[in-house]
C-alpha cells in the first residue's frame, strides 16, 4: 500500500497530544484505520478512551452532525454507543496543524470493552437477535432527529445502489459480476421504486459485525462508528445489519429472521418495507463488492482487498441459489403476519365451499373406511432404517385389512423419520426436511384419481429420482373471485401423464391418473399424495411436499390442510413440536411481550408426574414452586374424571346437574359458618374481582383497604388493588379509592415479629388508613388480604393481626376478604385454610390456583348475608363457571386431599423443612430468615443481619444453580431475594432431603 501523503503520528506524540488538549496523562495503543489514525488511550486512573486524529480536510460540519447524533442517543438513554469527551477547551472537535503544515482534527470517545462480533462468534454461539432489538430500538430513538447534513450523496446508501452500475465492470470474478449486475437490473426495474415509498428517517447505516462490541457474557455492549449516518429508508439500516451478520452461518435465512423477529417486536417494520427486504440485502452486498473493486483498481497490490470480500461473495453465491419467494415469507412469518399472503382467503373460500368440492378417489371417505397409517412405525426397521417398498406395503395394507378400512391416511404434518439420504438435509445440522405437507392415501396402484374441482395441468412431469414423487400431476384452479390455488397428485403410475399433459383443462369429476406402483412411483407403498399449494413459489414439478419444523408455518401457509379437499371426518393434522429456541420465537411473534419465561434457559416441558416434571429430552426435575398442581401433576383419579365427565356432558348451570351441587355441600363443609354460598368461575383472579362486586353490593361503596405488595389478580379492577402490579414498571400508582396498609413484615418491617404486640401494632396501622378513609366521608367497602402474602415474599401474619382490622372493618360497616387463592387447601399443613392460623371467619373467601389441579376453576364462599345483598335483580350467569366437568374435577381434588391425606403430608414434610433449614440458617449468615407452614416457606436472603441488605442476586444465583441440580425454586418479595417453596403437597421427605441437601451445598457456593 501507498503512504498517506499527510503526517503519522507516533504512539508517543499522541499521548502528548492527548494530554495537551484533554488534561490526561495516558499510555496510547495504535488501532487499525483506514485514513484516520485512532488509538487506545488508557489513563493512570485505569479509564480508558479512543482518541482520534482525522486525516486532513477532514469536514469538522461533518464531526459536527456526528457529535448532534449521539447527543440525541445520549438524551434518550439506554443505548450503548461512544460518549464524546469534552477537550479542555469545552470543545468536541479541536483543531491543530500537523508538521507538514496539513489542519487536523482531534476527538476523544470513552472506550467501550469488548470484543468485536465478527471475533466473539467465530468461537461462541451468539445469540442474533440482540442485533435486532438493539436496531429496533435505535431507528425509533432516531426516527425525531434530522439533520442537514444527514441529506447527501453517499455510496453506501442503499437508496443510491445505482450509482454502483459504474463500477460493476471492474470486478474480476465473473460469477460475481452477474450476481452483482442481476441485483442492479432488480433494484433499477422494481425495488428503487418500491423503496421510494417506505417510511425515511436518519440511520446508523453501518451496523457490521466490527462495529457490534460484546462483553464477556456475549451480550451487545457496544455500538460504534457513526461516521456512515445518513438519513435515508429504515429498512436500510435494518438491510445492513443483515447483510453483515448472514455471512458465514449455516442457514443464513434463520438468522435473519431471529434479528427480523426482534426488530420487529420494538420497533414494528411495514409489509412493504419486509417485501423487499431479501433485495435490499443483496444490494448491499452488490455496493460491497463494486466498492472493493473500485479500490482494488485504484491499488492492485492490495490483495487484502479481495481477502476481505470472501464472505461477501459466498453470500452473494448462497444467495444466488436461494428462494427469494420462501425468504420473503420466512421474513413475514418472523413479524407475525400471514407467511404467504392470501392463504386466508383461498382456506376461507375451500371452507365456504366445500360442497362443491368433489372427491378425489372412488373409495369412501367416511370416517369408518379410514385408517390413520404409522407410517414410521411400519416403514422403519429396528435400527431406524427403511424398510423395502414391498415390506412397507404389506404391513400398512395388513394395518388396513385388520380396521377393515379401505383407505390408508397419512396425516398432514406429521414428522416422518422415513425421509432419509441427502436430498431431505437442510442448512441446519441435525434438521431434516420431514414434515409432511399434503395427506397420504393408500389405496391400491392403478385407483383411478379425480380432479374435485375445475382446473388446468400446469405440472405433469415424472421426478424419477429415487424417493421423490415419480409421476406427479399438479392442477391449477382459478375462483370465481379471482383467486388461485394449487392440487399436487404425487407418486403416480407413468401412464398418468399423457392422461393428463400440461395445458389441458380438466373438469370436476374427470379422471386426472392413477396411484403408482412401486418402483416406479418413486419407490414407496402405492398411494396418493394430494397437496394443497397457494403459490408453486417458482418450483413447478419440485414444489415441496415436505419441510424442515423450522419452517412450519411458512410451509403450511403455502400449503394448507388438505383436508379441506378431502372432507375425512377424522384427525388427519399432527402437532408440530419445536425445538425451545423455536418455541421462544413463536411465543415473541404471536404472544403478547408480557409474558415472561423462567430461568436464563428455557425449559420445555412436556409430561408432569407428581412433584415431578420432565422435559423434551426426558430430564426429570423436582418442582418446587407449582402450587397449581396441588395434588401432583396429572393426578390420575382427577385426569380419569374430568374424562368421564367430558365423555358425559359439559353446559352450563341453566340446566340441573348433581356435580354442581355435590361438589357445593363438599367444598362448603371444609369452612367455618356462617360461610355457606359457593360462586363458582374460572379463576383466582375471577373470584377477587367477584369478591369485589360482592363487597360492593352489600356496603354500596367503592373504597378498599389493601395491603402493600399484594397481588390479587390480572383483572383492570384487581390491577387496582394489587401494589404489586401498580407500584412497579408500567404501573400507574395506587388509585383514589385504595389506601394500603403496611406490610406486616417482622422481619424487615418496622416492628419485629419478636415484639408480643406484633400483631396488634401492624392492625393499629392498618386501621390508620381505615381512620382516613372515614375522615375523608368515604369508608371502605372491605378489607383483602392474603392469607399468607405470597408475592410479598412468604410473608406469614403476626398472631393477631387479622383479628383486629376485622373487628375495626366490621364496625365501619365493611366486609373482610380473605384471598386463599396461593395457599388453601391444606397446603399450611395444620389448617385447611390459611386464614384459620389467624383464628378469624372472613365475610369472603376467595379461591384459585389449587382448586382444580391445573384446571381453570375459582370459587368465592360468602355468608348468605351478602349473597342476597348481590342478589339485587341483576342476574349473575358465568358461562364456564360451575360446569358439570369444573366440578367433576373440584371434587375429585377434595377427594384425593382427603384419601391420600395429603393435609398430613404437608405438616410432616414442612416441619422437617423447616426445622432443617433454620439449622442451616443458624451456621450461615447469608439468611436473614426462614418462616413457613406445612409447604408454604420463605428463605429470606441477606448481605447483613444488621443492615438486612437484600442477597436478590445471591437468590437469583442460587435459583439458577439448582435448577442446573434439577430443582425447580424461585424467588419473590418487594426485593426479590426470598426464595419462595410452594411445590405440590406430594412432595415427601425423601424430596424434601434432596432439597435440602442441595440447596445448602448451593448457599455455601455463593456465601462469601
Amino acid at each position: 500500500m501507498s503512504r498517506p501523503d499527510f503526517h503519522i503520528y507516533s504512539v508517543q506524540e499522541a499521548c502528548v497530544l492527548f494530554a495537551q488538549h484533554f488534561n490526561l496523562a495516558a499510555t496510547a495503543i495504535r488501532l487499525p484505520g483506514e485514513r484516520d489514525l485512532n488509538f487506545h488511550m488508557t489513563c493512570e486512573d485505569g479509564t480508558q478512551f479512543i482518541f482520534k486524529i482525522y486525516a486532513p480536510g477532514t469536514d469538522q460540519d461533518w464531526l459536527a452532525a456526528q457529535d448532534q447524533v449521539l447527543d440525541h442517543i445520549a438524551r434518550i438513554g439506554g443505548f450503548p454507543v461512544p460518549q464524546l469527551l469534552l477537550s479542555k477547551a469545552d470543545s468536541s472537535t479541536t483543531a491543530i496543524t500537523d508538521d507538514d503544515g496539513n489542519r487536523r482534527l482531534l476527538r476523544t470517545l470513552n472506550w467501550i470493552d469488548g470484543t468485536v462480533w465478527a471475533k466473539a462468534r467465530e468461537s461462541h454461539d451468539l445469540d442474533f437477535a440482540q442485533i435486532g432489538t438493539l436496531l429496533g430500538r435505535l431507528d425509533d430513538c432516531m426516527k425525531e432527529f434530522d439533520h442537514p447534513a444527514a441529506h447527501r450523496d453517499f455510496l453506501w446508501d442503499i437508496a443510491q445502489t445505482s450509482k454502483h452500475r459504474e463500477f460493476s465492470d471492474l470486478i474480476g470474478d465473473d460469477n460475481v459480476r452477474a450476481y452483482v449486475t442481476d441485483i442492479l437490473d432488480r433494484f433499477d426495474h422494481g425495488i428503487a421504486e418500491k423503496l421510494a415509498k417506505t417510511p425515511r428517517q436518519v440511520i446508523h447505516n453501518d451496523a457490521n459485525d466490527y462495529n457490534l462490541l460484546v462483553d464477556g457474557n456475549l451480550t451487545i455492549n457496544g455500538l460504534i462508528d457513526f461516521g456512515d449516518f445518513i438519513e435515508t429508508h429504515r429498512i436500510c439500516n435494518l438491510a445492513v445489519a443483515l447483510a453483515y451478520a448472514m455471512m458465514d452461518q449455516p442457514d443464513p435465512l434463520a438468522c435473519a429472521v431471529d434479528i427480523i423477529t426482534a426488530y420487529h417486536r420494538v420497533n414494528p417494520l411495514g409489509e412493504d418495507e419486509v417485501a423487499i427486504l431479501y433485495d435490499l440485502i443483496a444490494c448491499r452486498l452488490a455496493q460491497s463488492a463494486c466498492m472493493a473493486a473500485q479500490q482494488y483498481a485504484k491499488e492492485p497490490d492490495n490483495d487484502y482487498l479481495l481477502i476481505s470480500q470472501a464472505g461477501v461473495n459466498d453470500l452473494l453465491a448462497r444467495m444466488a441459489k436461494l428462494n427469494p419467494a420462501i425468504a420473503h415469507y420466512r421474513f413475514r412469518d418472523a413479524c407475525g403476519w400471514e407467511p404467504c399472503p392470501g392463504s386466508r382467503k383461498v382456506v376461507n373460500w375451500l371452507t365456504v365451499n366445500a360442497d362443491q368440492i368433489g372427491p378425489v378417489i372412488p373409495q369412501s371417505m367416511d370416517a369408518s373406511n379410514l385408517h390413520i397409517v404409522d407410517l414410521n412405525g411400519l416403514s422403519l426397521d429396528p435400527d431406524g432404517k427403511l424398510r423395502p417398498a414391498n415390506i412397507v406395503t404389506d404391513a400398512i395394507f395388513a394395518a388396513m385389512d385388520a380396521a377393515n378400512a379401505e383407505v390408508g391416511v397419512g396425516k398432514y404434518l406429521e414428522n416422518r423419520k422415513v425421509y432419509q439420504g441427502p436430498f431431505f438435509e437442510t442448512a441446519t445440522r441435525g434438521e431434516w426436511r420431514s414434515l409432511h405437507l399434503g395427506i397420504d392415501l393408500f389405496v391400491p396402484d392403478q385407483t383411478p384419481l379425480f380432479a374435485p374441482l375445475d382446473g388446468v395441468v400446469v405440472v405433469s412431469n415424472d421426478n424419477a429420482r429415487d424417493f421423490d414423487y415419480g409421476p406427479i400431476i399438479i392442477l391449477e384452479h382459478k375462483t370465481p373471485c379471482g383467486l388461485t390455488f394449487y392440487t399436487k397428485y404425487g407418486h403416480l403410475s407413468r401412464t398418468s401423464l399423457p392422461v393428463s399433459p400440461v395445458g389441458k383443462t380438466v373438469r370436476k369429476g374427470e379422471l386426472v391418473g392413477y396411484v403408482g406402483p412401486y418402483p416406479e412411483n418413486g419407490n414407496w407403498a402405492p398411494h396418493l399424495h394430494f397437496q394443497i399449494m397457494v403459490d408453486l413459489v417458482g418450483m413447478g414439478a419440485d414444489i415441496c411436499g415436505v419441510a424442515a419444523a423450522s419452517e412450519a408455518n411458512v410451509w403450511s401457509s403455502i400449503c394448507p390442510n388438505p383436508n379441506l379437499m378431502l372432507g375425512m371426518a377424522i384427525d388427519c393434522q399432527d402437532i408440530v413440536e419445536r425445538a425451545p429456541a423455536k418455541i421462544t420465537a413463536e411465543r415473541s411473534r404471536h404472544l403478547g411481550p408480557n409474558l415472561s419465561i423462567s430461568y436464563k434457559k428455557p425449559l420445555k416441558m412436556v409430561r408432569g408426574a407428581g412433584q415431578y416434571l420432565y422435559t423434551d429430552t426426558g430430564e426429570k426435575y423436582l418442582d418446587m414452586v407449582n402450587n397449581v398442581c396441588h395434588i401432583g401433576h396429572s393426578h390420575p383419579r382427577v385426569v380419569a374424571a374430568a374424562a368421564k365427565q367430558a365423555a358425559e356432558l359439559n353446559t352450563n348451570t341453566r340446566y340441573l346437574h348433581d356435580n354442581i351441587v355435590n361438589y357445593a355441600n363438599e367444598l362448603v363443609a371444609t369452612f367455618p359458618d356462617p360461610l355457606s354460598v359457593c360462586f363458582f368461575v374460572n379463576s383466582g383472579s375471577e373470584a377477587n374481582d367477584l369478591a369485589l362486586r360482592l363487597a360492593q353490593a352489600y356496603s354500596g361503596r367503592r373504597e378498599m383497604l389493601i395491603v402493600d405488595h399484594a397481588y390479587h389478580g390480572n383483572l383492570t379492577s384487581l390491577i387496582d388493588l394489587s401494589p404489586y402490579k401498580f407500584n412497579r414498571k408500567g404501573g400507574k400508582g395506587c388509585p383514589d379509592h385504595v389506601k394500603i396498609c403496611p406490610m406486616p413484615d417482622g422481619f424487615r418491617g418496622p416492628i419485629r415479629s419478636d415484639d408480643p404486640e406484633c400483631g396488634r401494632k401492624y392492625a393499629d396501622l392498618a386501621i390508620d388508613q381505615l381512620r382516613a378513609f372515614e375522615a375523608e366521608g368515604r369508608p371502605p367497602a372491605a378489607f383483602i388480604a392474603e392469607s399468607v402474602l405470597g408475592c410479598g415474599g412468604q410473608i406469614f401474619l403476626p398472631d393477631g393481626y387479622l383479628k383486629h382490622i376485622y373487628a375495626a372493618v366490621r364496625a365501619s360497616g365493611g366486609l373482610c376478604i380473605a384471598d386463599e387463592v396461593q395457599v388453601g387447601f391444606g397446603r399450611v399443613g395444620s389448617h385447611m385454610w390459611g386464614f384459620e392460623l389467624q383464628d378469624v371467619v372472613p365475610d369472603i373467601v376467595t379461591l384459585g390456583k389449587p382448586i382444580g389441579n391445573g384446571h381453570p376453576l375459582g370459587a368465592v364462599i360468602t355468608t348468605r348475608e351478602v349473597a342476597n345483598a348481590f342478589y339485587n335483580g341483576m342476574e349473575y350467569f358465568n358461562t364456564f363457571g360451575g360446569n358439570p366437568v369444573s366440578c367433576a374435577i373440584g371434587r375429585e381434588v377434595l377427594h384425593v386431599i382427603r384419601d391420600e391425606r395429603l393435609q398430613a403430608n404437608a405438616r410432616i414434610v414442612g416441619d422437617h423443612m423447616m426445622a432443617r433449614l433454620r439449622e442451616i440458617a443458624a451456621g450461615n449468615p447469608l439468611i436473614g430468615e426462614v418462616r413457613g407452614a406445612g409447604l408454604f416457606i420463605g428463605i429470606e436472603l441477606v448481605h447483613s443481619l444488621e443492615t438486612k441488605e437484600p442477597a436478590t442476586e445471591k437468590a437469583g444465583q442460587i435459583a439458577n444453580m439448582m435448577k442446573d441440580r434439577n430443582i425447580l425454586i424461585s424467588t419473590d418479595g418487594p426485593m426479590d431475594n426470598v426464595i419462595k417453596i410452594k411445590p405440590p403437597i406430594t412432595f415427601d421427605l425423601d424430596d424434601a432431603n434432596t432439597f435440602l441437601g442441595n440447596f445448602e451445598e448451593c448457599l455455601a457456593l455463593v456465601t462469601p
